[in-house]
């Protein structure tokens, strides 16, 4: 299954909105996503490099998640670090969509007993190609309250070692169960009729983070339509990072955001396939301290429901 999610990157549904000529359309609610004045000051410790971890673990009250394979994480990972079930972060199978946020409760109990306590600074980090499985964790975290709180290790597992960074097969003994007090953020995700109303909106722009032939409709029978959202721009998850496997910096992040519509002064939404891929352009966006939704259906929904529109080809410029 993790290799299936992995390669599925995230798409976000959209429905068309029709507002008669004249009509004022309402106000876009900020997001507490949204880091205040230049946002930079807020979003540092959102990445960390390996040196920046290596000082944080020196202070105590971390907990560091591995999201890869077991098997990955059995071979070697970071001392201390907690391995966390990819499967444990979604409905299972037949309960919803393909990839969907749990209830709040279940979310809880799970962080809880990995230990993450109120207080807790919370570092994930992934091993190979687990880029998109880490930025949902993120998302995850994010929906209930504690994306100010979370890390993501920049490069993941490689470059911790590159930098000289200690790795062991040593399981560390069960953790200490935490108490933990969330503040669910229901708006970090969007629905169908979200989507709807962003269509032809100039201060929204949908992203679609799938590669380039999902996009356009090229690639067959994986869904059952194939296109894009009308007025989404392809901006595919794997171009934010580098060929290390680390996010490109900060001012080329802006620079593709902004060339795919999602400026600073617009609420960026993105979609994919199941909701997983297009976390990487979420965490881009929050990195940024720029307003962002995920649509949690993606086209795994969009796609199957006949009476949506698509686009195919390139799409129609805004």
């Amino acid at each position: 299954m993790f290799s299936v999610l992995r390669a599925l990157p995230v798409i976000s549904l959209f429905a068309i909105f029709v507002v008669p000529p004249g009509t004022p359309r309402p106000e876009l609610p900020r997001s507490s996503n949204v880091a205040q004045g230049s946002g930079r000051a807020n979003t540092d410790s959102l990445l960390l490099s390996s040196a920046q971890l290596r000082e944080r673990l020196t202070r105590g009250n971390v907990v560091v998640l591995h999201v890869g394979e077991r098997a990955d994480y059995n071979a070697e990972h970071i001392p201390g670090a907690r391995y966390l079930p990819y499967e444990a972060i979604s409905t299972p199978r037949g309960t919803g969509l393909m990839l969907e946020l749990p209830a709040v409760a279940t979310l809880d109990s799970l962080f809880e007993s990995l230990g993450v306590s109120d207080g807790t600074r919370i570092v994930l980090y992934w091993t190979k190609d687990w880029y998109s499985p880490t930025t949902r964790v993120f998302l995850t975290l994010d929906y209930l309250g504690l994306g100010g709180r979370t890390s993501i290790l920049d490069g993941g597992i490689a470059a911790w070692k590159a930098a000289g960074g200690q790795v062991t097969t040593e399981i560390p003994p069960a953790a200490a169960r935490g108490s933990l007090t969330v503040s669910p953020r229901p708006d970090v995700v969007v629905d169908a009729k979200a989507v709807q109303a962003a269509l032809g909106d100039r201060r929204a722009a949908i992203i679609d983070a799938r590669d380039q032939r999902f996009y356009t409709g090229e690639a067959q029978g994986m869904h059952a339509r194939e296109g894009h959202v009308p007025g989404a721009k392809n901006l595919a998850f794997n171009t934010l990072l580098d060929d290390r496997g680390a996010f490109k910096p900060r001012v080329t992040l802006a620079a593709m955001l902004d060339a795919a519509g999602a400026t600073a002064d617009r609420r960026a939404i993105a979609y994919c396939h199941i909701g997983q891929q297009a976390t990487v352009v979420y965490f881009a966006a929050r990195l940024l301290g720029r307003d962002v939704r995920l649509y949690d259906g993606s086209w795994d929904e969009w796609s199957r429901r006949s009476e949506l529109p698509i686009e195919t080809g390139r799409g129609a410029t805004r």
